[in-house]
């Protein structure tokens, strides 16, 4: 119609919905076209998607190009959003292609997982979709409808509940004064002349229009249109009534413009010159621009229209069968962000689900502490939900990755979020180090008491027996043995890292060089009284001292290579302990760590040995089973030591090795000084020279 009209320049004023194949000029340049554009419907219907967190749609647009560009337009704006379709079914425009599809069109749409429907068409188009439903049939969707379409229009002898709680773009207008004053009074009798008044009369009161008979039969001829349901007559104006009174209003106006025109040039006698051509009407369509009686500007030319406003309306079907449409948002394209979409969630009435928001999803969301897993072959809105592998997390929903917690902190049980590390060393103030003191306190305040005892019987002959030198160096030795454990609890810093090895390797190598020294004298002693022996040139008051000099030299200077060419340092370990932040002491270099260690456990074993050698020598002035039994301890304590030391992390490291000083300490005073100071405090009878002689 639009080619064959141009070429008799017949202007032509399109009501129907917007369509951007019409603003071409060079095809159609006598068209116009009055609606508004639609061109952010699509924005809006996503809007309204995101807004209820729906991500599993399915699109049914008519089956023309109309169709087709709205169908673009939404999978470009979904696919922005995240939005995944599900199904497209096109609407058959053609009564012919309708019959060949209905069998199967809306069975299809009725099977499918998805909950939420956009439909797109003209009203006529989508009354197909109406005839399509199966009889009685509950569909439980929820319909998203276009401003394209009026919801209300049905087939008036079935009320179709499938389309209760639908959401419904509609043009947003302001009210015309006067209009439902009008309908409220429009009756055939009032407009006799009006056969088109007559016939929607007789259909909506549902008369039986019998041509014998006359006007004054017709029925409810005093009723109002107001009485009547939705889906027979709305009283409010839709917005394609609303484009055809803007349509009506703006040939009149142009018109008017060409009269007063043409006023001014002639006579107003010269009827025939008043009489317009129709190709004269294009200058006046083109430039007319006025205010409706709503207060809303109107342009004819397309290129100055505005973008459609829409109202979200809310279609309400009530159990008496009556319908409303609730007005429950809007959307309003050109608005600042934030308020361009608005909706009322409370206002909204779903179809079949108790006032809550359907699950429009395909896979519900992964919880925090969980990462999505796209399934194979199917839309990114279709996933799997897995935990989030051991020391990562995810504080989102539906995040794609998990995320590793930084070094000092880490993951909680739910996985959803990263909790500060404990920041743990053996402290002073906890159980186990508050009794590891005063053990170490309490054993080297009991040496100190056998020290006493030792040099305030320094001239009995058990004491002057057993070496007082080496016997005071020993017990002094023992004495920071058991005090340098201390330095193992506490906050590590750089001095005590410095230091525990050190002074606990030099300390330890004193104790052990004093007791080999004693064993090596008392086998001199023995061994040097028979005639002719070689030994009796190694019988020397100072040859103990030389010994224990000898052989802690030698530590004290592997402890001077360690701790000039690697030294100890403190340090954080974030790994071996889950939840904790470990401070402790790293060795610098484990080479020299065990070489100190693999030193001090070669005199042991050498005085152990030496000792067993010597342990059948004479009682009375022999301690060399004393000394058998105390090595034998101190070699175990230190042999099972290592292993345990090996395959202990973070504080446990450190209890097992104060626990070995402790225990290797104790057993060299227990098993070498006790049995003395029995004798010297409980049987000093035994401490003279009488008995040793008589012995």
């Amino acid at each position: 119609m639009g080619t064959l009209l141009n070429l008799y320049k017949f202007p032509q004023i399109s009501y129907g919905p917007f369509d951007s194949i019409l603003t071409d000029k060079v095809q159609f340049p006598s068209l116009y076209q009055m609606a508004p554009k639609d061109s952010s419907l699509p924005k809006g219907v996503v809007c309204l998607i995101v807004h209820f967190a729906w991500n599993w749609i399915g699109l049914i647009v008519s089956d023309d190009m109309r169709g087709e560009e709205f169908l673009w337009e939404m999978r470009k704006e979904m696919g922005k959003k995240g939005v995944c379709v599900s199904f497209t079914e096109k609407i058959p425009v053609s009564e012919r292609k309708h019959t060949e599809s209905h069998e199967t069109f809306m069975p299809r749409i009725i099977i499918s997982s998805t909950k939420v429907i956009v439909i797109h068409g003209d009203t006529d188009s989508l009354m197909i979709l109406r005839y399509s439903q199966l009889p009685f049939f509950i569909t439980r969707k929820v319909w998203i409808a276009t401003s394209h379409w009026d919801i209300t229009m049905r087939p008036i002898y079935r009320y179709d509940q499938n389309f209760h709680g639908a959401l419904t773009f509609s043009y947003l207008t302001n009210e015309i004064p006067g209009f439902k004053t009008f309908l409220k009074t429009i009756r055939p009798s009032k407009y006799p002349d009006d056969i088109l008044l007559r016939g929607f009369w007789l259909s909506a009161f549902r008369c039986s229009d019998q041509p014998e008979k006359k006007e004054q039969e017709i029925c409810s001829p005093n009723a109002s249109l107001e009485i009547l349901p939705l889906c027979a007559f709305d009283m409010t104006m839709s917005g394609l009534s609303y484009t055809i009174y803007n349509t009506v209003y703006a040939v009149a106006w142009a018109l008017h413009e060409m009269f007063m025109e043409k006023s001014e040039k002639r006579s107003a006698e010269d009827k025939e010159y008043l009489v317009p051509d129709s190709w004269q009407l294009h200058s006046f369509l083109k430039n007319t621009q006025f205010n409706n009686s709503a207060g809303d500007q109107v342009f004819v030319d397309e290129t100055r229209s505005f973008e459609a406003h829409y109202a979200i309306m809310n279609y309400l079907i009530f159990l008496n069968d009556t319908e409303a449409l609730v007005k429950v948002g809007q959307f309003v394209p050109k608005a600042p962000l934030g308020q361009d979409f608005t909706i009322c969630d409370d206002a909204i009435v779903w179809g079949w689900w108790d006032s809550k928001v359907p699950s429009g999803v395909c896979s519900e969301s992964c919880a925090p502490g969980f990462k999505k897993a796209p399934l194979e072959g199917k839309a990114a809105c279709c996933f799997d939900c897995f935990p989030c592998p051991e020391g990562e997390v995810s504080s989102q929903i539906d995040a794609e990755h998990c995320m590793k917690c930084p070094e000092d902190e880490y993951p909680n049980k739910q996985r959803d979020r990263c909790l500060p590390k404990v920041v743990t060393f053996l402290n002073v103030k906890e159980p186990l180090g508050m009794t590891l003191t005063f053990m170490a306190v309490s054993f080297s305040f009991l040496t100190v008491l056998v020290l006493w005892v030792f040099v305030k019987f320094r001239d009995t002959p058990i004491v002057k027996a057993n070496n007082r030198t080496l016997s005071y160096t020993l017990l002094i030795s023992l004495i920071f043995c058991f005090l340098c454990s201390l330095l193992f609890i506490g906050h590590p810093t750089t001095t005590t890292c410095l230091f525990q090895q050190t002074i606990f390797g030099v300390v330890f190598t004193v104790a052990v060089s004093s007791i080999l020294a004693k064993t090596i004298m008392v086998v001199v002693a023995f061994r040097g009284i028979r005639p002719g022996s070689r030994i009796r040139m190694f019988i020397h008051p100072r040859m103990s001292n030389y010994v224990v000099l000898m052989c802690s030299g030698i530590q004290v200077i592997l402890c001077g290579i360690w701790l000039g060419t690697s030294p100890p340092f403190p340090e954080t370990d974030t790994h071996s302990e889950y939840g904790h932040i470990i401070i402790q002491c790293n060795e610098g270099s484990a080479f020299a760590f065990y070489c100190v260690l693999g030193y001090m456990g070669f005199l042991a074993l050498g005085s152990f040995t030496v000792a067993f050698l010597a342990r059948n020598l004479p009682d009375t002035f022999n301690e060399a089973k004393f000394i058998t039994f105390s090595m034998l301890v101190f070699c175990s304590v230190w042999a099972s030591f290592l292993p345990t030391y090996q395959s202990t992390k973070g504080k446990a490291m450190v209890i097992v090795e104060i626990f070995s000083i402790l225990a290797s300490s104790a057993g060299l005073l227990v098993f070498i000084f006790l049995p003395k100071c029995y004798v010297i405090l409980l049987k000093p009878d035994r401490n003279t020279q009488q008995w040793i002689k008589n012995k």
